[in-house]
């Protein structure tokens, strides 16, 4: 048997006010244990960063589901990825409204398709025809994200937009009881975004990458700087030139940081069960569970270890 393990993480961040604190190490406990609960029942890796990940979506403190950011109509238009590092099956939306958890809808592409990826109207009518619901865009909209907008309109005439602040996503890996590995990422994107703007989160090898023989990673950070670098295949091309998961996490973001600027972040596994946990932004939320214990932190230097009940 193989160890299981599942590390999620909330998305990188500039900073996180004193009262979303607690709200969002929360939000992150929650998503890591039901993601550890369907690896215990012996549900496999794929179906435990689909569920970490939805726990995540519906929860309105990250830029997911029901709390993405809102793009330049203030309108809600979602990304997300899937992928099973045991064949390499991988599943992707972008541009997707009015549902409420894209990375279902990632799951089916990956699952009753023959394709990776579909976007916009195409995702809309395979996510009709798979009967799943559609809910009013409003819903989807939080009161903090309108002000947020307002905020980035007025600051965006005065200067140009700060890559740091719009870098959250959240994202799950995950190995399972067989060895095989997945992540599942998902995002609304980045705030007052174009209409039809995609980041890196569908993207296959920038957003996300799972493969058996190396590893599961999920990345966060500002989107056009991960698709650059191709952040995620690039942590997994050092993990194949013989760094540990911390270095070629370290390397990855250190590559991106130098070369275009970009500061993000990223989650790691391998079969044999261990993982990392990585970022050059301000902060980043994230859980890990393993062996009974659950790992969580948001800012540098602040771990903490509760048992798994």
């Amino acid at each position: 048997m193989n160890p299981i393990v599942v590390v999620v993480h909330g998305g990188g961040a500039s900073n996180i006010s004193k009262e979303r604190k607690e709200r969002v190490r929360q939000g992150i406990l929650k998503a890591a244990t039901v993601g550890y609960n369907i690896l215990k029942q012996g549900g496999s890796a794929v179906d435990a960063v689909e569920g970490a990940v939805t726990v995540l979506e519906d929860d309105p403190e990250f830029n997911a589901g029901c709390g993405s950011v809102l793009n330049e109509n203030g309108e809600v238009e979602m990304d997300a990825s899937i992928m099973n590092g045991k064949d390499l099956s991988a599943g992707a939306v972008s541009a997707v409204r009015c549902i409420a958890n894209p990375i279902k809808l990632a799951r089916l592409v990956m699952d009753k398709t023959p394709h990776c990826f579909l976007t916009d109207q195409g995702a809309a009518k395979f996510a009709a025809a798979n009967g799943i619901p559609t809910i009013p865009g409003q819903q989807l909209v939080t009161e903090r994200n309108k002000k947020r907008l307002e905020k980035e309109k007025l600051e965006k005439d005065a200067q140009k937009a700060d890559c740091q602040k719009n870098l959250g996503t959240v994202g799950a890996v995950a190995v399972d009881c067989q060895g095989n590995v997945a992540y599942a990422t998902s995002t609304g994107g980045i705030v007052n975004k174009m209409l039809g703007r995609v980041g890196d989160t569908p993207c296959i090898g920038s957003g996300g990458y799972a493969d058996n023989n190396i590893g599961a990673v999920s990345t966060t950070g500002h989107g056009e700087s991960i698709l650059k670098v191709n952040l995620a295949r690039l942590a997994l091309f050092h993990v194949e030139q013989g760094k540990s998961l911390e270095e070629a996490a370290d390397a990855s973001l250190g590559h991106m940081k130098s070369k275009v600027k970009g500061v993000g972040g990223i989650i790691m596994v391998n079969k044999a069960g261990e993982w990392a946990v990585k970022w050059t932004s301000t902060s980043m939320p994230w859980a890990a569970a393993k062996d009974g214990k659950l790992h969580s932190g948001i800012d540098v230097g602040d771990t903490s270890i509760i048992d798994l009940s």
